[in-house]
């Protein structure tokens, strides 16, 4: 026996075959829709035309719609075959129940590349459509999951506000992407009472969404002081206090731009209030940005590896990207237009860093893998 012990074959593990398990696709994978998606949003609103940097959106937009698919679809197969861990990272785990947040801001940012990108390729009609199905469909999951994970934070879910991380906002983050996504479509849609409704709508989204936020930041802030971050894995996540910041700049000038169309006559009131607004939320934004790098490289220096919130940085850091254009576009400012442009190469290093981990871990078994 003890011959047969010693000169059996031993496994490798590194020559063993992984397979692929879609009951570990989480919802924290729409990051990388996202991430994707706001990359060519932001070319296509960059205030500067660098040489092929339209194909470079309409690549990206197409990368976007393409990631959307594959992941809605691993989804589907998760939430039909894994239905327990489905369960599980909704209602008794509240550290993945905010990840909840992601699909709708996935959602709607697609449908805006596929608007301002996507139609160059795929016509404005048809892209019309698809913007319309997408921002639909997302404005109705931003609203379940900003007042449905609030509700089960208060009433089912373990947490402690001394222990709260920027992964909070995700959920309340996503009206404020339907209002910034939404005014797009007003000039598609019929004169009349359409359109005020569009309007109307996307004003109470950002409503919605920035006074959630404004709500829940303190006590984000006061959960990092006192606890910290729990892991160094979760220090990508503090690029997330841009997200709203970002966002918030880039709506209120959409539905500056859309009310010129709509209610001319509180277009001129709608469009100093943003850029005033856009100016000091920018201002707190990039205030937040150097924090944020900063922590980042001392864990890169303690040994932070790859994980999936890398993609923490990409969605946060593009929407500061199309707030800054929007406010170089309207006020004529050459500052907003350095600021845009930059912000834009950081995201474009921050997206390969990510894509690239990505794409690696997933080749070397690290992720999704059983």
């Amino acid at each position: 026996m003890a011959t047969l012990l010693s000169t059996a074959p031993r496994p490798r593990p590194s020559t063993r075959v992984r397979r692929l398990d879609p009951g570990q696709l989480g919802p924290n994978w729409y990051a990388a829709v996202m991430g994707t998606a706001i990359t060519a949003n932001g070319a296509a609103a960059l205030p500067v035309r660098w040489p092929g940097l339209i194909g470079f959106a309409e690549v990206m937009w197409a990368l976007g719609l393409a990631g959307l698919l594959v992941v809605g679809a691993g989804r589907a197969v998760h939430l039909t075959r894994h239905r327990a861990a489905a369960r599980e990272q909704l209602l008794d785990n509240p550290a993945t129940a905010v990840f909840y947040g992601c699909p709708p801001m996935a959602l709607l940012s697609v449908g805006l590349g596929t608007l301002t990108v996507g139609s160059r390729v795929i016509g404005t009609d048809p892209a019309v459509a698809l913007d319309l199905v997408l921002w639909t469909a997302g404005t109705l999951y931003a609203l379940a999951v900003a007042a449905g994970i609030p509700y089960l934070m208060i009433t089912r879910h373990a947490v402690s506000p001394l222990a709260a991380n920027p992964t909070w906002l995700l959920p309340v983050v996503a009206p404020l992407v339907a209002s910034a996504t939404g005014p797009a479509l007003v000039p598609h849609l019929p004169a009349g009472a359409a359109r005020e409704a569009l309007l109307y709508g996307c004003a109470a989204l950002f409503g919605i969404g920035l006074l959630a936020t404004l709500a829940l930041l303190p006590v984000v802030f006061t959960g990092l002081v006192h606890s910290k971050l729990p892991a160094l894995a979760l220090t990508p996540t503090l690029f997330l206090v841009l997200g709203p910041l970002g966002q918030s700049t880039t709506a209120v000038h959409q539905l500056a731009d859309a009310a010129g169309t709509v209610l001319p006559g509180l277009a001129p009131v709608a469009l100093a209030l943003a850029e005033l607004f856009g100016v000091a939320a920018l201002g707190v934004a990039m205030l937040w940005l150097l924090l944020a790098v900063a922590a980042n490289l001392r864990a890169r220096r303690a040994g932070m590896g790859f994980a999936m919130t890398w993609w923490a940085f990409t969605f946060p850091v593009g929407t500061c990207v199309t707030g800054a254009a929007a406010l170089a576009r309207h006020t004529g400012f050459a500052g907003f237009t350095g600021l845009a442009a930059g912000l834009f190469v950081l995201l474009l290093a921050g997206w390969a860093l990510a894509a690239g981990g990505t794409v690696t871990a997933l080749a070397g078994g690290r992720l999704l893998a059983r």
